[in-house]
């Protein structure tokens, strides 16, 4: 049986007459990389807001190791670890002693800043003004206070926003490491699905408040059909004679296409053209995008 950092239970936020979360229950396994996904404005900060205990419910509850987190709330906070938004910093001062700050606040060891600065790789920066930091590097600061308190949950909302390519990359990688070296169990939120597919092990979709999708990565990935799309000499032909095949054939410009199949399945359909003297000029396998399923879910009527 999974074991679970959190889990909330209809949880709901309503401001005014807006519904800005509504019955969402969240599943985030231990030692995950939790990919929470959904456009803007979807009710991902509202949602790690209320984990944060940062504002209040309206219904449901949440639970965090085990824990109610009304009942228990100083207890699991020293436990989370937390980038909402914007890193907070003192810009005049370096690095080091931003964290220093933290330190003393949290009342860890003073050799825990080198640790935290050496996982996000701020070691050969830290007595510079973070003022002079690039965006890239001043997230990574903001992660490095996130894990100066020893979390064994750590919250990012967006880390990679407005980030260039490089910056993107070094987060990303960053972040992969958490749970493999450090035992920490992770939920990053986003709007890009390319970003989470490259480093969640768990995916949870929300849209308008709710939420539409959660399990793993790789139960999203196999929702990507894939087809064979065929372009020959003469198509409209080609196109009767695998209908003929009770083969469910489609025009797509250029090509017919297809519902992927065994190998020998379409081995045996090319061998079926060739022998009624159809030219085959091009055989290839067409995905739909990640992007594209996400886009699908999430669009007006949530048909997912």
């Amino acid at each position: 049986m999974r074991e679970y950092v959190v889990e909330t239970t209809n949880l709901t936020k309503e401001f005014k007459s807006t519904i800005a979360v509504k019955d969402v229950d969240l599943r985030i396994p231990k030692g995950a990389i939790y990919g929470f996904l959904g456009p803007n404005g979807a009710g991902k900060t509202t949602a790690i807001k209320l984990l944060l205990g940062l504002i209040q419910e309206t219904n449901g509850s949440i639970s965090i190791f085990g824990e109610d987190l009304k009942k228990a709330r100083i207890k699991i906070l020293q436990k989370v670890g937390a980038l909402v938004e914007a890193p907070s910093y003192y810009d005049h001062l370096t690095a080091r002693e931003n964290l220093e700050i933290l330190r003393v606040l949290l009342q860890v060891p003073k050799n825990k800043i080198d640790e935290v600065l050496s996982i996000v790789k701020l070691e050969k920066d830290a007595n510079r003004a973070v003022k002079s930091y690039s965006l890239g590097m001043k997230q990574r600061l903001g992660i490095a206070a996130a894990l100066i308190g020893n979390p064994e949950l750590l919250i990012l909302d967006e880390p990679t926003n407005g980030l260039d390519p490089s910056g993107i990359i070094e987060i990303r990688e960053l972040i992969k490491t958490l749970p493999r070296q450090y035992g920490i169990t992770v939920l990053v939120s986003s709007h890009l699905l390319s970003e989470v597919d490259q480093m969640a092990t768990e995916v949870g979709i929300i849209s308008k408040g709710s939420l539409i999708f959660q399990d793993s990565i790789e139960i999203l990935r196999k929702k990507s059909v894939s087809r064979i799309m065929i372009r020959t000499n003469h198509n409209e032909f080609a196109q009767k004679i695998l209908a003929c095949q009770d083969c469910n054939v489609n025009m797509e410009g250029e090509y017919i296409t297809f519902p992927s199949n065994e190998d020998k399945e379409i081995s045996k359909i090319i061998k079926n053209l060739i022998a009624k003297n159809v030219d085959i000029y091009r055989v290839e396998e067409a995905k739909s995008s990640l992007e594209s399923i996400f886009l699908e879910m999430t669009k007006e009527d949530n048909s997912l």
